[in-house]
């Protein structure tokens, strides 16, 4: 099938990509630029360099705004995807959705009515056994967003590797957390993936922290050979 899949630039959109693209073929990304920090459906931290990731990806990329209004924003991401049928004929639309009944059930009703398929290559999958996927494959990841009590400032633009995993795995027991960040816990950024045709590399970033919470705003970045 000819695919559209929704990307964030974040691990879970981009394992979901590389899974999908095994048996499938990948027309182009999908992404959604919420003005809401705190959008219920949308990957919002550095969500302006996707662009760049797809130039590395070699895949065109389709962009639009939402205002990121609780189900609204839905008829945002309905357009969008429909665009993408009449401009890329797709047939279904990839997700990184792992747990999030929310997500998963609003972006298949958007397919069933739209006729096409909804497809979610992480769906119930564990997420520490997703993380060392990743690793395993050759992302390179790092963490750009810290919401919940026992992620801390310095985990800001971390990579995440063997002894990050760990440490999720013991903030899971520990705090409950999410080590795939679904409920809002963390966000992340892929730099490199083994269908990336240059990497990314940071030229310039800062860190925003307040009260638990803060983000790696990643300010200027290039693409650079493997």
């Amino acid at each position: 099938m000819r695919l559209a899949v929704l990307f964030s630039g974040g691990k879970d959109s981009c394992l979901a990509l590389h899974k999908a693209a095994e048996q499938h073929s990948i027309a182009c990304l999908l992404t959604l630029i919420s003005k809401n920090p705190a959008s219920y459906m949308f990957h919002t931290v550095n969500i302006e360099l996707t662009e760049l990731q797809a130039k590395a990806l070699r895949l065109p990329i389709m962009k639009k705004e939402t205002a990121g209004e609780k189900e609204k924003e839905l008829a945002d991401l309905k357009s969008l995807i429909r665009e993408a049928i009449k401009e890329y004929d797709i047939e279904g639309v990839v997700s990184g959705a792992i747990r999030s009944t929310y997500q998963a059930s609003r972006i298949q009703r958007i397919c069933d009515e739209l006729k096409i398929h909804s497809i979610n290559p992480l769906w119930h999958q564990d997420e520490i056994a997703l993380l060392k996927e990743c690793l395993q494959r050759g992302f390179d990841i790092i963490i750009t967003g810290v919401f919940a009590y026992g992620l801390t400032e310095e985990l800001l633009g971390k990579p995440i590797d063997k002894e990050m995993i760990e440490k999720f795995e013991l903030l899971k027991k520990t705090y409950g957390i999410n080590p795939a960040g679904e409920g809002g816990e963390l966000e992340t950024f892929v730099l490199d993936a083994p269908l990336f045709s240059q990497r990314i590399k940071i030229i310039e970033a800062e860190k925003e922290y307040k009260e638990n919470a803060g983000i790696f705003r990643i300010k200027k970045a290039i693409l650079i050979p493997k």
